[in-house]
């Protein structure tokens, strides 16, 4: 019997499932919003028809906007140096990093995947930014970002949330504690803690770029969304192909 079994309860037999209707509960919520006109109630109250007041706001701008992506692309750094790092990680010192050097590798390859599927939506969107729209003194007019083939009259690339992806693009993070692969046993403490740390960065970073003017609410949810099916996914992939590699025979004791 593996160590940790007895420091540890079993955890769930499939614990997908509940994982699964969260993201389908936030992807309900999501369309919900989408459905109705809170994107623009929410923009009109914020701005003005002269532009958003908080736009080149020195807080908004310079620290929760610039300093927070150096910050994300910093953070994407260190997350490769400890997927390629060659030796192990003792969970006693550090619980929130102690992962087979396989599962490092798929978190990374993951989070790049996150990053770059929003990236990628963004530059085929012509949806604009709301600070292009006429209703606050630009040119274009508000067109649902779901007319793919709608040019609005502005530049487009706006949607989903670029900024939000600094956060939620980290979301693949969790998986390994809260979905460990078949036969591992590892206390979930830390996937609560990622999980919590990349949601509110992302929600922050998504405030942050609606008070300024560039982002409705929903550009952040459908980033969360995202983000959260590519990372989900994956996972459910890299499980298969870990325990299939004897993935199984690794705990966190062991790492």
């Amino acid at each position: 019997m593996p160590p940790t079994t007895a420091l540890h309860p079993q955890p769930l037999a499939n614990p997908a499932p509940p994982i699964a209707m969260g993201l389908l509960l936030v992807v309900a919520l999501t369309v919900l919003w989408d459905m109705g006109s809170g994107d623009l109630a929410v923009m009109r109250w914020i701005g003005t028809p002269q532009g958003f007041p908080m736009r080149s706001d020195w807080l908004l701008q310079a620290v929760l906007h610039d300093t927070l992506r150096q910050a994300c692309t910093a953070l994407w750094g260190l997350l490769g140096a400890w997927a390629l790092w060659p030796t192990a990680w003792t969970p006693h010192r550090s619980p929130a990093f102690a992962l087979p050097r396989s599962e490092r590798l798929w978190v990374l390859a993951l989070v790049s995947a996150s990053l770059l599927a929003v990236s990628l939506i963004k530059l085929r969107s012509q949806t604009s930014c709301p600070w292009d729209l006429d209703l606050f003194g630009g040119q274009a007019r508000h067109v649902s970002h779901w007319h793919w083939a709608q040019a609005d009259g502005g530049p487009g690339r706006c949607f989903p949330g670029g900024h939000a992806s600094s956060g939620m693009g980290f979301l693949a993070l969790c998986l390994p504690w809260l979905l460990p692969p078949p036969g591992v046993v590892r206390p979930a403490r830390p996937g609560w803690r990622w999980l919590a740390a990349a949601v509110v960065t992302g929600l922050v970073a998504g405030a942050v770029q609606t008070l300024r003017g560039a982002h409705y609410p929903s550009h952040t949810l459908w980033t969360l969304v995202i983000c959260g099916a590519v990372s989900l996914l994956g996972w459910l992939v890299a499980r298969q192909h870990i325990a299939g590699a004897g993935g199984q025979s690794h705990s966190a004791a062991r790492v």
